[in-house]
């Protein structure tokens, strides 16, 4: 195609992009006024009168489809698990150390046995961590606590990651462990640095109430 056959193409097609131009340019501004509405002000677009439109059924917020019932609920097979829904590392241990003296120690003590700065202060007395029961109770109970609040004790849910609570538990653990290890059990070379140090070798039986927060 010649030069001058390319210019009388585009010489007649010029008027048809001429007479789309006001079309697109309404189009353009369409988009740029959008309707918009109130909360719950009236529509006559939609069938039940209402601008706002109901959840699609089933419907799961982006990082809320939470099928893990272990990682998520505590519970396996609908009862409270009795392991970790990941393997604690000593990384783990140390964020739920941070955790625990962030939101726990207030009431539960730095040592978990309940005297805590609040509790010191007036506030109901915590739970101590180094009694029977909770050293005998499952990490998914412990785990539902955390979420769910016991008694005067709140829910950390949305304090807590779920993955920190179990990490929280895990570090727990080391705690009730540290209260109620025989000295049968300490390694050698630990036990001479207990001794070193003019540490008892055997702990001594947590005393305190048993009542508290869980």
């Amino acid at each position: 195609m010649t030069n001058q056959s390319a210019a009388k193409r585009r010489s007649r097609l010029l008027p048809f992009a001429l007479c789309l131009l006001p079309f697109v340019a309404s189009c353009r501004q369409d988009m740029h006024d959008a309707p918009t509405y109130r909360p719950y002000r009236s529509s006559t677009l939609f069938p039940d009168g209402a601008s706002a439109r109901p959840l699609v059924t089933g419907a799961v917020a982006r990082g809320f489809l939470r099928e893990d019932d272990h990682l998520y609920a505590g519970k396996v097979n609908g009862q409270p698990a009795t392991s970790f829904p990941f393997p604690i590392t000593g990384d783990d241990l140390d964020r739920g150390q941070q955790r625990f003296n962030i939101y726990c120690s207030p009431c539960h003590g730095r040592t978990g046995e309940g005297n805590g700065m609040v509790v010191q202060r007036g506030y109901k007395q915590a739970a101590n961590y180094h009694i029977d029961r909770l050293r005998q109770a499952p990490v998914g109970y412990l785990f539902d606590v955390i979420t769910n609040g016991f008694g005067a004790m709140p829910d950390y849910r949305m304090q807590i990651t779920p993955e920190d609570r179990w990490r929280v538990i895990a570090y727990i653990r080391a705690l009730q462990l540290s209260h109620n290890t025989p000295a049968a059990d300490v390694p050698a070379d630990q036990m001479r640095k207990l001794n070193s140090g003019g540490v008892a070798a055997e702990p001594a039986k947590p005393e305190g109430r048993s009542g508290g927060h869980q």
